[in-house]
């Protein structure tokens, strides 16, 4: 069903807040909301109507991230085909499509909600699922736990070279060590894999 022009016009200034957002909080978590509206190239008014804090453009930024992974996650548990394959196309599009970038920014500048929690354990137990299979069918090295996933992801979402295209280059080619390397475990992981808690202690506010 067709949104009326008004509506629709909504949903395009949303588009815009929300990708705005992305980019001036990745670079400076600590920006104000208006430079958001600035970036946007929309009424600071028109912003707050829809998100009436900075907390709140921020949870929506989260969530959306959130909301990417698990659609990731879901088509790659629906794909039956080989479990090395299906697990490598997964990797490879989480860190194309970058939300990590988000959790390295914005961990412990705002107070999650339920929502968000509660997003975050779906993508939690999706991810579980998806090693667990992968490990079954022998395709992944068996030290390699799924909380050491994310923080992989994190790694790689670290990498910031000149451009976009040649950050997302570099992103991919050390990707690829690693895949390499959790396909063929030549030496056993030292220590342990962090905790839960030691990976919620990040969203905690100061």
């Amino acid at each position: 069903m067709a949104l009326n022009g008004r509506k629709a016009q909504a949903a395009r200034n949303d588009e815009i807040i929300v990708a705005a957002a992305r980019e001036v909080f990745i670079a400076d978590p600590s920006a104000p909301i208006a430079a958001v509206a600035d970036h946007a190239g929309v009424g600071i008014s028109a912003l707050y109507r829809r998100y009436p804090s900075k907390d709140d453009l921020l949870r929506k930024l989260c969530f959306d991230g959130l909301m990417t992974h698990i659609e990731t996650l879901e088509a790659a548990l629906a794909d039956d085909g080989d479990a090395w394959t299906v697990f490598e196309t997964f990797m490879r599009r989480v860190v194309e499509k970058d939300t990590h970038s988000i959790t390295i920014a914005l961990a412990g500048k705002f107070t999650p909600s339920e929502e968000l929690y509660d997003a975050a354990a779906r993508a939690g137990r999706l991810g579980t699922e998806l090693m667990d299979r992968t490990r079954k069918a022998g395709a992944i090295r068996a030290d390699f736990s799924d909380a050491d996933l994310g923080a992989v992801f994190e790694q790689l979402a670290a990498i910031h070279i000149g451009d976009e295209e040649r950050t997302s280059a570099l992103r991919q080619r050390y990707l690829t060590l690693v895949l390499d390397g959790l396909r063929t475990a030549t030496t056993p992981l030292p220590g342990t894999p962090p905790t839960l808690e030691e990976r919620a202690q990040r969203w905690a506010v100061p």
